[in-house]
């Protein structure tokens, strides 16, 4: 029954009591104004007991709601409520019950998540540590722990205490702060790690987030694949030479033995070329292998263009006479291979051009052909080492090109060209 229907049931009760009572004290002879004062006092502590008793039911409601949403804020959603009415009352329990409900199921789902991040956290291979601004650690997963404290707990330990006991190759990596790559043990059992660090904010405070990855593994294996790799296309390029020279050997010998002098020019040309070949492969490898620190010096961009042009044929609108600092024989021979390869897109020789722009602080070099241009694919490996889709290509041109503009602080770029063909982009320092 509605609230307001059992006060008004209450009230008019009340009143009708006190109107029986007043009218029989008047019959006793009491004056009217004594007679409805009293008719009004006698039966009020009737009245208050049946408020009382109408009310209690939503003061207890009122005490359980107070209780539940206590509990909440402690973290228990296991309680509910029971309301038999259909009032609003019955209304706000119901609301309150189906938030319960959904608090629990979300509390669910964050246990979950919780437990199974810990145990990925926990069961990574990568070490990691969670500072807090003092220097304290306030996390550790079970690799930190093998690492730092032969697999006790580190919480509570400052970073500074925990690299007092550790090789001094990992703590000089710690102290140069940033990112990067270190060795521990020797050339026989050496360890390769990476560092990474990295600062969030965590209730409000700055914290650092240290990860610790052994590399040796997987270094191992790509050394092995670029290794075989290596092996699989010097191979290749020897048997292409000599199998060919081998033969060649023995068809003249065969003709002197017969006498036909007349045809070992053409097979002593061949036998030539194929060993030049060989010897132009060999001295390619030996440079990208060997390639020295460069030896920077000022020289004259008509200088290196007249230099490329008594090679290779290019357009190049350039006139002034603005200077460089590189290594000339390295920077001319990155040029060559880019210029070279140019030519070799499937482009006509007068749509290959050497464009120079002047940038802020740098130089940046375009060679631009119309040929074929790359895939995606290509465009993704092209520079890589012993990577090449020509027939007798060594893999070696744009990544010879490459390691010398990194030796010289710039970069190596490529990208396809609006209309067809492909824009090979060198940056220097100017």
């Amino acid at each position: 029954m509605p609230l307001a229907l059992v006060f008004a049931g209450i009230a008019l009760a009340y009143m009708a009591a006190a109107a029986a009572l007043a009218v029989a004290l008047v019959a006793l002879d009491l004056q009217r104004a004594w007679a409805a004062l009293l008719a009004v006092a006698l039966p009020a502590p009737l009245l208050v007991f049946h408020v009382h008793r109408a009310f209690a039911p939503m003061q207890a409601l009122f005490r359980a709601l107070a209780g539940t949403v206590a509990s909440y804020r402690d973290g228990d959603y296991s309680t509910g409520l029971a309301w038999t009415g259909h009032d609003a009352l019955a209304q706000l329990v119901q609301a309150h019950n189906a938030l319960g409900v959904a608090l629990r199921e979300q509390r669910q789902g964050l246990v979950q998540r919780e437990l199974l991040l810990d145990t990925m956290v926990q069961n990574t291979p990568v070490a990691m540590l969670l500072v807090d601004p003092s220097d304290h650690v306030v996390h550790a997963n079970i690799a930190a722990r093998k690492m730092f404290g032969d697999g006790h707990r580190l919480e509570g330990r400052t970073l500074a205490a925990l690299l007092d006991g550790v090789p001094e190759a990992v703590r000089a990596a710690f102290e140069q702060g940033g990112d990067g790559l270190f060795s521990v043990g020797d050339a026989d059992d050496e360890e390769v790690y990476h560092l990474a660090r990295r600062q969030f904010r965590l209730n409000g405070r700055r914290h650092q987030l240290v990860l610790l990855r052994q590399l040796t593994a997987e270094l191992r294996r790509q050394e092995v694949q670029t290794w075989k790799k290596v092996i699989r296309v010097i191979s290749h390029e020897l048997n292409n030479s000599l199998a060919p020279i081998a033969s060649l050997a023995h068809s003249g010998a065969e003709l002197l033995r017969r006498g036909q002098h007349d045809k070992l020019p053409a097979a002593l040309a061949t036998i030539e070329d194929r060993a030049r070949h060989l010897e132009g492969f060999i001295r390619d490898y030996a440079r990208f292998a060997k390639l020295p620190a460069p030896r920077l010096q000022p020289v004259a961009w008509r200088h290196v263009i007249d230099q490329l042009r008594a090679q290779v044929p290019f357009e190049c609108r350039y006139s002034g006479d603005d200077v460089v600092r590189v290594d000339v024989a390295q920077f001319e021979q990155a040029l060559l291979n880019l210029l070279k390869n140019a030519h070799e897109s499937g482009t006509t020789p007068q749509d290959v051009e050497l464009l120079l722009r002047r940038l802020p602080d740098a130089w940046r070099i375009d060679v631009l052909d119309r040929g074929h241009g790359m895939t995606e694919a290509v465009l993704a490996h092209a520079l890589l080492p012993f990577y090449s889709t020509k027939r007798n290509g060594t893999g070696l041109g744009l990544a010879l090109a490459r390691e010398i503009a990194e030796a010289h602080g710039g970069r190596l770029s490529l990208q396809n060209r609006e209309g067809g063909g492909l824009c090979v982009s060198m940056v220097v320092p100017g």
